[in-house]
């Protein structure tokens, strides 16, 4: 069992954040990913020991220079044997170097051409540089993150990159392989960061037209502004999340708290929030962490402890699903989602660029460039 994308072939262009990402996803999940790496070292930003490379985890590497005519014919070899392609360059890049889609498909008439950007092939900002704050920022979302009283608040690089690029790409690629299935023909699938953001925020957007939504950042229900969805700091410098939104959860937390629910104000008044906040934060600060883990933890409270990541793996829960696990002595978190019958695994750790390239051509049927 090699996961339910075994026999998937997946060609991966160098690439940093969300296409690497997504052929990691697609590699977890038995897919065969190559990726393509320039010959040379290339400052890419965030540069990191080959080992804790995780994100290139289960694929094998092939470097080429793809300014000279032998690879983009090596390349044209591999797209004929190829299910997936993925890239992440400006728009036009693959263009100028012969290997756009019209040229790939019609070498490969079935081949799933996935274009990974953060604006889009097409619009006025196509060819200005950003990352993932920036897109994030032109949809609405990051206006919409951080406390009344403070800016607007980065939420890592989860929103753009990974939730509304590398996660749209994958399931764009997917679906176009389904739809393959009916058609016998591929397609090019243009997913881009802004557009998968905006995609994110479609239930928010639901709110602000039927008038249930404050654009003010830290006054609604989750986004730090009720009290009962918020994070509190403890008496030993811990902080604890909780999120009881519905009322019989609610009901819980506050008898968690010790508080008498008949002595609290309405929590349907906006203006009490900042008196019950005052008055779950000082409850909060009695306690330890740890404590407060004891006594509400596994509750219908809606409540766990805010761990780092040097905590979350042995949290009993976390340990138990093995959640995060380690692989070759470095700490990763596992394959998601999971499957009954093809479970995906972690495959062969990240390795060095150009490792692994030989074995695959000969895998794929390609005679190796002189």
């Amino acid at each position: 069992m090699k996961g339910p994308l075994q026999g998937l072939r997946v060609i991966e262009m160098p690439a940093i954040g969300p296409v690497p990402f997504c052929g990691m996803l697609l590699a977890d999940l038995g897919a065969d990913v190559l990726r393509i790496d320039r010959p040379d070292d290339v400052d890419l930003g965030l540069p990191l020991p080959a080992k804790y490379e995780l994100l290139g985890r289960g694929k094998r590497s092939l470097a080429l220079d793809l300014k000279v005519p032998a690879s983009v014919r090596l390349m044209f070899d591999l797209i004929e044997r190829a299910d997936v392609l993925v890239e992440g360059f400006r728009p036009g890049v693959m263009e100028r170097l012969g290997l756009g889609p019209d040229a790939a498909l019609q070498r490969n008439p079935g081949l799933v051409y996935g274009r990974m950007t953060g604006w889009g092939q097409s619009g006025p900002l196509g060819q200005a540089a950003g990352h993932d704050i920036n897109y994030i920022a032109l949809c609405g979302a990051l206006h919409a993150i951080g406390p009344g009283d403070h800016r607007p608040v980065p939420p890592l690089n989860l929103v753009g990159d990974f939730g509304g690029g590398a996660l749209y790409l994958a399931v764009g690629v997917l679906a176009a392989l389904c739809e393959r299935q009916r058609s016998g023909k591929g397609q090019v699938v243009d997913a881009a960061m802004v557009d998968g953001a905006a995609s994110l925020m479609t239930m928010f957007y639901a709110m602000m037209g039927a008038g249930q939504w404050r654009e003010r950042r830290g006054a609604n229900v989750v986004d730090s502004g009720a009290p009962w969805y918020d994070t509190y700091e403890c008496k030993d410098g811990g902080f604890v999340a909780v999120g009881a939104i519905e009322g019989k959860f609610y009901d819980q937390l506050v008898k968690a708290l010790g508080l008498d629910p008949r002595a609290l104000p309405s929590r349907q008044n906006h203006e009490s929030w900042a008196g019950l906040r005052q008055l779950f934060a000082e409850r909060f600060r009695t306690r330890t962490r740890d404590e407060w883990c004891a006594l509400m933890e596994g509750s219908d409270a809606c409540f766990a402890p805010v761990l780092s990541m040097t905590e979350a793996p042995f949290h009993p829960h976390i340990a138990a699903r093995q959640t995060v696990v380690t692989h070759d002595d470095v700490v990763q978190p596992a394959p998601a989602p999971r499957f009954s019958r093809t479970p995906g695994s972690i495959r062969p750790p990240p390795r060095h660029r150009g490792d692994g390239g030989t074995e695959a051509l000969r895998d794929w049927g390609v005679k190796q460039v002189d």
